[in-house]
């Protein structure tokens, strides 16, 4: 190598480390803010603004994307979604119920003037009827208030804000901001929060959020988490200020699935999943005032609906399994007992019995049949049951042995278990990949039972219950 080669070879050498210097994961955000304030001050020079709505629309932005103010607004506008869906999903669901133990009374009324047998009315009413009639009246009224609210602030042009404010948050974690939308998306279902990644162009990025996005709550673990928050978090408090715990209590458990999203991507983006973040530049939308009620009904119709509609398929053999494990005997005990005597000793050392394990693993195709094969197998009925009285339903639990931390763990494993079949089959879809599709199934398995299995240890240890 001649002396001038040399001397040009290391003066690359010199261009190339100088570049990789300053190329840092924050050089394009940089580069870009300083092209838009250029071009903001370019702008101010040369055109008159008068207090526009575009003008109205920055200001607000300097509070919704704020480094101080911005999580803050995002923690109490999830927080007041989180009332409204529980207040307002009451007494519908009520009502729903009432009606559908009237049709269960004329359906049965109706096989017994056929003369039908047991087994067919078991079947099919105890069953499947009420199985369903569960699966609807539990779901159908939150969803009903959940989806047009939170499509009411998406119309509005408050999402693409708080995918801005976490965006900082998933790049650190190895992910991308388009994340934060799929996994508030997962609030409602997990299933169709699996399609919405298809926004996230990355396909590194978009298994991640595959991947950790049924770590936030759907619609069908919501029963399960209200439920035993109020009748073992918030005891003694009634009317709005128990509805206001409840609703508290929910946000810790939905914070502590945010931490678990983000601390399975990071550890998956070190391993399993490496690569480099892709950058997210976004352009904020200017608010705008939605279109109220068309904007209610096309949520209510094209997602409640449509979700509905998903479960009900699901839990309705799910249904009829279950009544068929709980009304064959094996000798003097039924399949389903059988099964949970099985799981007892796992149930146990996870702070919970083998009445739950049951539960979760034969509610699988729909988490809204937890709660009802756990009273079934609780009471030894040949049904799935619901108790309206919640001090009734209470003393149940209590006399199987239940304490605080039965009650927590339960919701724990609940947050953090294995996502439905819906879920399933549409990761698979998506993903074509078995592999895959058995991760997202394992990852969530073995954090919840690594959780609830921790705690019960040292709350043991220290005899706490």
């Amino acid at each position: 190598m001649t002396s001038q080669s040399a001397l040009n070879h290391n003066s690359l050498q010199s261009i190339l480390a100088e570049v990789k210097d300053v190329s840092n994961e924050d050089i394009r955000d940089e580069i870009v803010s300083n092209i838009y304030d250029k071009s903001k001050s370019l702008c101010k020079k040369v055109i008159s603004e008068k207090q526009s709505e575009l003008y109205r629309s920055d200001k607000l932005d300097d509070i919704f994307t704020s480094r101080i103010w911005g999580f803050p607004i995002m923690l109490v506008m999830l927080g007041t979604i989180f009332y409204i869906t529980i207040a307002g999903a009451n007494v519908p669901s009520e009502m729903i119920a009432s009606l559908f133990g009237y049709l269960e009374t004329q359906l049965t009324s109706l096989f017994e003037a056929l003369h039908a047998p047991e087994w067919l009315h078991g079947i099919l009413v105890l069953g499947l009827f009420r199985g369903t009639g569960w699966v609807i009246s539990v779901m159908l009224p939150p969803m009903a208030i959940f989806f047009p609210i939170f499509a009411l602030l998406e119309n509005y042009g408050y999402l693409p804000r708080v995918a801005f404010n976490m965006d900082r948050l998933f790049k650190r974690a190895g992910g991308h901001g388009k994340q934060s939308l799929t996994m508030a998306m997962g609030f409602g279902c997990n299933a169709a929060a699996i399609l919405s990644t298809r926004i996230i162009e990355s396909p590194r990025e978009r298994m991640l959020a595959i991947l950790t996005n049924n770590f936030v709550p759907c619609n069908g673990r919501w029963p399960t988490l209200i439920l035993l928050a109020s009748l073992f978090m918030v005891t003694g408090f009634t009317g709005a200020t128990g509805t206001l715990l409840t609703a508290a209590i929910l946000m810790g458990f939905v914070m502590l699935g945010i931490v678990v999203t983000l601390t399975v991507s990071w550890t998956l983006s070190k391993t399993a999943l490496k690569g480099v973040p892709t950058h997210y530049t976004l352009e904020l939308p200017p608010f705008r005032r939605p279109k109220f009620w068309n904007t209610i009904i096309r949520a209510s119709i094209d997602k409640a609906w449509n979700v509905l509609k998903r479960a009900v398929i699901v839990a309705a053999p799910a249904s009829i399994l279950t009544w068929v494990f709980a009304n064959i005997y094996i000798g003097t005990t039924s399949i389903l007992m059988h099964f949970v005597n099985f799981l007892e000793p796992f149930g146990h050392a996870l702070g919970m019995d083998g009445f739950i394990m049951a539960a979760f693993i034969l509610g699988l195709p729909a988490n809204e049949i937890v709660i009802p094969i756990l009273i079934m197998a609780y009471l030894s009925q040949g049904a799935m049951l619901e108790i309206e009285d919640l001090s009734r339903l209470k003393q149940v639990f209590i006399d199987q042995g239940w304490t605080w931390l039965t009650a927590l763990n339960m919701m724990l494993f609940s947050l953090l278990h294995f996502p439905c079949g819906t879920t399933l089959v549409n990761i698979y879809k998506e993903t074509k990949s078995a592999k895959w599709t058995f991760m997202s199934f394992l990852i969530p398995t073995v954090i919840a039972i690594g959780v609830t299995w921790l705690i019960a240890t040292v709350v043991r240890a220290f005899g706490l219950v």
